[in-house]
């Protein structure tokens, strides 16, 4: 851990607040959780509980353990004593913005305050706060949290680099690999790549190209299994044989210009939200959510072991 941060508080239970917590716990630090919703508690228990297999799995830090959490309905005394706030609220922006103004008034000065947004800027979070809206920042992770260790670190306007500085410091020390987006925009980077897969995606299905399980399948067993180790950037530039890039670019450059993609999302009628939803509970037929979750998580457990293998790196440089 960092010298500086000994105690969280996380602000939002829901699966994204329960999947930080889950790592938190692991790597060794006492977390406070607050959520105002009847049963929060109890649903929070129970998910790190689920959660916690995978963790053993990975390795726990020293002193590890489920019952350094602590649950405070009382929101004030939830973040007396925090070094770094960890905010997960439904993503509304007029929320959002009222959660961490007051976050901000009752948070000890030099706490961080980082929010899980997936695509609220950073400058219109820390917008209403009064104290220290310096300490504000966008800290995006992904599902689940506890298990993929990229987060994106993105600060606003009034952002201090020396919080993004911490921040960064923080999440390395959670075995994370946090991505510092030095330019604000809506959905960040690794969201904007997704919606636009999930875009085409819904056209494909929509037009009656293909099932949603093939739309799977097409990413599963070709693109995936590349972009897990190198990336769009870098399976391109191998695509390109000996000259890389450069080969690629001036063979394949002219067909930017095809009708390839649609972009724009199609609209989502009734007809397609049925094709998607029947398409994706036939292709989950007899087996229960927790099940898929039990071979997603040791599916991720086993392939970040097999990337460490064939590219270690301690940061985001993608050294060879």
């Amino acid at each position: 851990m960092t010298n500086t941060i000994q105690h969280i508080t996380v602000v939002g239970t829901g699966v994204i607040g329960n999947g930080w917590i889950t790592r938190y716990l692991a790597n060794g630090y006492n977390v406070t959780a607050t959520d105002p919703a009847p049963g929060a508690e109890e649903r929070m228990r129970e998910a790190i509980q689920h959660a916690w297999p995978s963790m053993e799995q990975m390795g726990l830090a020293e002193g590890a353990s489920i019952e350094n959490l602590r649950f405070e309905e009382d929101f004030g005394k939830a973040l007396q004593n925090a070094d770094f706030i960890q905010e997960n609220v439904p993503e509304r922006e007029e929320l959002k913005r009222k959660v961490i103004a007051e976050i901000d008034q009752h948070a000890p000065a030099e706490a961080v305050i980082a929010s899980s947004t997936s695509g609220i800027l950073p400058s219109t979070l820390q917008a209403d706060c009064q104290q220290h809206p310096e300490r504000v920042m966008v800290a995006h992770p992904f599902n689940p949290v506890y298990l993929v260790p990229l987060v994106e670190v993105v600060g606003g306007e009034k952002t201090d680099a020396d919080f993004v500085e911490k921040a960064k410091a923080f999440y390395s020390g959670l075995n994370m690999k946090p991505l510092i987006v030095n330019k604000e925009i809506e959905g960040h980077i690794a969201d904007r790549l997704m919606e636009a897969i999930w875009r085409e995606s819904l056209h494909i299905v929509n037009d009656g190209v293909a099932t949603t399980e093939e739309v799977d399948a097409s990413i599963v067993y070709g693109p995936g299994l590349r972009w897990a180790l190198m990336g769009p950037f870098m399976t391109l530039h191998m695509g390109g044989g000996k000259a890389g890039m450069r080969h690629l670019l001036e063979q394949f450059g002219p067909a930017l210009k095809l009708p390839w993609t649609k972009l724009e999302a199609p609209e989502l009628t009734d007809e397609l939200a049925e094709k998607v939803i029947e398409g994706c509970e036939k292709q989950t037929a007899g087996v229960e959510m927790e099940k898929l979750e039990e071979r997603r998580n040791q599916f991720l457990i086993e392939l970040q072991q097999l990337l460490e293998k064939y590219w270690p790196s301690a940061n985001l440089t993608g050294e060879l």
